[in-house]
């Protein structure tokens, strides 16, 4: 069954413990250029989309870490935040072409990650400089960089909760 291969491709995509996706990426890394983000991606929006596509056209691997749903709610998304558990936000990234590898992290930045993973690009996008963020030491000691990528306008997942909220109501 068609659905069935793709589904288990969508799964080996999904390396929930950081450890061992490094052991993965140490054997990729002298032959390829690993590129990093992190993120909630609770709805996903073609704003997630175009930023995912071009933070993979950084390099030859994107891998993104994940907030764990106990992350996301220390973040102040919103009473009912994550809307949609890790596991599933995984799956979903997983189905898109340009993301490689899916992670999890539990801590309330992506340092721990950064450090286990050692990408050649750590990417962010918005209104940060690479000064502004918290984890530029880490991927910087690491050997890697950090790349901020311009901000997609009229893309917010938080403000999409708020109209589907209002559209209900």
């Amino acid at each position: 069954m068609e659905s069935g291969r793709f589904f288990a491709r969508l799964t080996q995509k999904i390396v929930p413990e950081r450890e061992t996706l490094a052991l993965r990426l140490n054997e990729l890394r002298s032959m390829r250029t690993i590129v990093h983000t992190n993120g909630v991606f609770d709805i996903l929006h073609s704003g997630h989309v175009s930023y995912l596509a071009r933070a993979r056209d950084l390099g030859d691997l994107l891998v993104v870490s994940l907030n764990s749903d106990a992350s996301v709610r220390r973040l102040n998304k919103g009473p009912d935040r994550p809307l949609n558990r890790a596991e599933d936000r995984a799956l979903v990234l997983a189905a898109l072409e340009c993301v490689d590898f899916v992670t999890f992290f539990s801590e309330d930045t992506p340092q721990a990650s950064l450090e286990i993973l050692r990408p050649a690009i750590h990417v962010k996008g918005g209104d940060y400089t690479p000064a502004s963020l918290p984890e530029t030491p880490t991927v910087q000691a690491g050997g890697g960089r950090v790349e901020i990528l311009p901000f997609v306008p009229g893309f917010s997942t938080t403000s999409l909760v708020e109209r589907i909220r209002r559209a209900g109501d």
